[in-house]
């Protein structure tokens, strides 16, 4: 055949498989374009309810609000802001960005997966079966955990809210929400950054600062650091961490670290024999070999992920400057200072709660310091 018949057959091949005129060959059956209310009605019958594996968890205000929808032949991926609250615990609800996947069977959208969207943070039921333990004072959630544990927990922090609210006699909710999840791993999923930052750590605490309605702060327990802890150490770190809950909403982005952190640390050991020297061992190593603080710690010394010795030394001199306050001018200067130092500059509220100034108050600490330590 030549290449000129050759074209020619060619040609009425295609007008044969082809005969719409000059529009190219057309798909059989053309697919429409994503039915974005289909979608958003799907979510939103499909997420009436909590799902029924989560039913031990109290929670209440489930909703799903779809924020955009995005379509790929017959799957759909709907972007969506999950809203919920734990009954008595959570003042607001609480937030999670998600992504819910679907599929189209027929003319209806099915949801297939629902998970965090891409860059947001794990929610503890998004790593397993959670269960779930009430204590006095406390609801416990846990991920891979035995029952015998999250009972343990359960009993710990029962233990730790009536020893804050001693230390702290204002008003809060005398409660608090523990998350114990499986891995070091998992629960730097939770918190949204890399595992090696809470590494050594028995605990954190989620939440913002200042008042107003807002989710209950989360006490997440670190699955590697807390169970090798002393029975009294787990006792101090979770009264610490309970304490950074009850003192939430009188805490600002002024508030220095070293007296928030102080102050925690100073209602964990509130109640024990602890000796200076017993519990800040790094800053009286420093101390024996003359490197005496000129200063009270700076924020940035509380950073974890660097020098774990220095931020130790951090950590035990706030608080050895919280307990000389409670000491040489009462636990409730403490307090009225920690309530000041949150809305005025640091100066004003030393002045005011203690009668002293700055330059006064690092004076006596850095004595307690050479007499308690050296």
């Amino acid at each position: 055949m030549t290449p000129v018949r050759r074209r020619a057959a060619l040609r009425l091949l295609v007008l044969a498989l082809c005969p719409l005129p000059a529009a190219g060959c057309a798909d059989p059956a053309p697919r429409a374009p994503a039915d974005d209310g289909a979608v958003r009605r799907a979510v939103a019958d499909w997420s009436a309810a909590p799902p029924a594996r989560l039913a031990g968890i109290p929670l209440e205000g489930w909703s799903y609000e779809v924020t955009s929808v995005r379509q790929s032949g017959v799957r759909a991926f709907a972007r969506a802001e999950l809203r919920y609250r734990l009954a008595g615990y959570d003042g607001a609800p609480a937030s999670s960005a998600r992504e819910v996947e679907l599929v189209r069977d027929g003319t209806a959208w099915r949801v297939t997966a629902d998970r965090p969207a891409p860059g947001a943070v794990a929610q503890l039921w998004d790593q397993g079966e959670v269960a779930a333990v009430r204590g006095a004072h406390c609801l416990v959630l846990g991920a891979g955990r035995t029952p015998q544990a999250l009972a343990a927990l359960a009993a710990e922090a029962d233990r730790a809210v009536p020893a804050v609210t001693a230390a702290w006699p204002r008003p809060w909710a005398r409660r608090v929400v523990v998350l114990a999840p499986a891995t070091l791993e998992a629960m730097a999923a939770l918190l949204g950054r890399p595992a090696d930052t809470y590494r050594g750590l028995g605990a954190v605490t989620t939440g913002s600062t200042g008042g107003g309605p807002a989710p209950a702060d989360r006490v997440v327990v670190n699955p590697e650091g807390y169970p090798g802890l002393s029975e009294a150490g787990r006792r101090i770190v979770l009264t610490h961490e309970v304490t950074h809950v009850a003192t939430r909403a009188a805490t600002s982005a002024s508030t220095p670290l070293w007296l928030s952190e102080g102050f925690a640390d100073w209602a964990a050991y509130r109640q024990t024999p602890t000796a200076p020297a017993d519990g800040a061992p790094e800053l009286a190593r420093a101390v024996r070999r003359g490197e005496l603080p000129g200063a009270l710690p700076a924020d940035g010394a509380f950073t974890f992920g660097g020098d774990p010795q220095a931020t130790a030394r951090a950590y035990g001199g706030a608080w050895l400057a919280c307990r000389l306050v409670a000491a040489r001018w009462g636990e409730p200067a403490l307090v009225r200072l920690y309530e000041l130092a949150a809305r005025e500059p640091l100066p004003a509220a030393l002045g005011e709660a203690l009668g002293v100034d700055l330059p006064g108050l690092t004076a006596a600490w850095r004595q307690t310091l050479r007499e308690e330590l050296g």
